[in-house]
């Protein structure tokens, strides 16, 4: 069904703005005057460039959804609605896009919709784990205490995402510098003893041939290099758009030596803060595990919680399942 931008006047007078998905313009105009909107224009909506743009430079961080749900938390504590919590919201959120959706999950809430079904509709930008525990929390009634552990959850998460960017620049940074200095080597500074070493007409080592070689492969088919770095480079993107590219480098990940530890910890880390907020805001064992599936972010470890949610739906003890995946301590 096709997307419709409308305007429209509430019954304070005031300019409200959002988007419907709708099959005709006319339903659209129906909705409005149902929610007693006195519209002003409707038209189909499609995505530009701008707004394009506004997501790829406005990219909704973790940070900015623990401060959402920090803020909203203290709000219903103090026992102000949710319809005015996301007002007040929307008005000071500083990321773009955030500020954008929040305007239209505002709009659906004026509409009839449920918090979670307002969101649902923004999954791009809300993450599942925190619209299906707010679901919860609208259907338990302790939408605040839910509200609050998410914030602690995206807190946490966002904290060790920092530390893990603040541990790899290092090695990084190392990584090209390393590579720069050896190419400047081979096309700049061996090259003046090649000379050197053809007036002395004597046999060269293995190892030594190998090197001058490499140097005038690079500096006389350079652009050859950069092709072929450019290739991989664009294969290796498509491959991890594939479901099989996916779980290779996923698998990759608990076999390169160097990193190992370091990833187990993270989905270790990422499991158990998980599963632990869901469990104690009282959702049951299998849909935890289904929940927490979907947003491990490894397709490995996904694929082993999935075949453990199923036997432990025969009757199975979950530490025995959980153990076979292979990958948490």
């Amino acid at each position: 069904m096709p997307n419709y931008k409308y305007k429209a006047i509430n019954s304070a007078g005031k300019t409200v703005e959002g988007i419907h998905t709708a099959h005709t313009k006319d339903e659209v105009i129906t909705m409005l005057r149902n929610s007693k909107y006195y519209p002003t224009s409707v038209n189909e909506y499609t995505r530009s460039k701008d707004i394009k743009q506004l997501e790829l430079f406005n990219r909704v961080k973790l940070k900015d959804i623990a401060v959402f749900c920090r803020q909203f938390h203290a709000m219903l504590n103090a026992g102000v609605s949710i319809i005015n919590c996301l007002d007040i919201l929307r008005q000071q959120i500083e990321n773009k896009r955030l500020r954008t959706v929040t305007d239209d999950v505002y709009d659906s809430l004026q509409r009839g919709l449920t918090f979670s079904e307002a969101l649902r509709q923004h999954s791009d930008v809300y993450p599942e784990l925190l619209i299906n525990m707010i679901a919860a929390g609208e259907a338990s009634g302790n939408l605040d205490t839910i509200m609050d552990r998410m914030a602690v959850h995206y807190e946490k998460e966002e904290k060790i995402g920092r530390k893990i960017k603040s541990a790899m620049i290092y090695p990084i940074v190392l990584g090209i510098i390393a590579v720069i200095v050896v190419v400047l080597l081979l096309v700049f500074i061996f090259p003046t003893f090649l000379e050197l070493f053809n007036q002395i007409d004597a046999e060269l080592p293995e190892l030594t041939k190998l090197v001058m070689t490499l140097s005038n492969s690079i500096k006389n088919y350079w652009y050859i290099y950069i092709i072929t770095i450019v290739t991989a480079s664009y294969t290796v993107r498509k491959l991890m758009k594939l479901d099989s590219g996916i779980m290779f480098f996923d698998e990759l990940k608990f076999k390169l030596p160097v990193v190992k530890g370091t990833v187990t910890k993270i989905y270790t880390s990422r499991f158990s803060r998980t599963m632990s907020t869901l469990l104690s805001s009282g959702m049951p064992l299998l849909q935890a595990l289904d929940l927490v599936s979907k947003i491990v972010g490894n397709k490995v470890v996904e694929r082993g919680i999935l075949i453990a949610r199923d036997e432990v739906r025969k009757g199975i003890n979950l530490a025995e399942p959980i153990k076979r995946i292979g990958v948490f301590p």
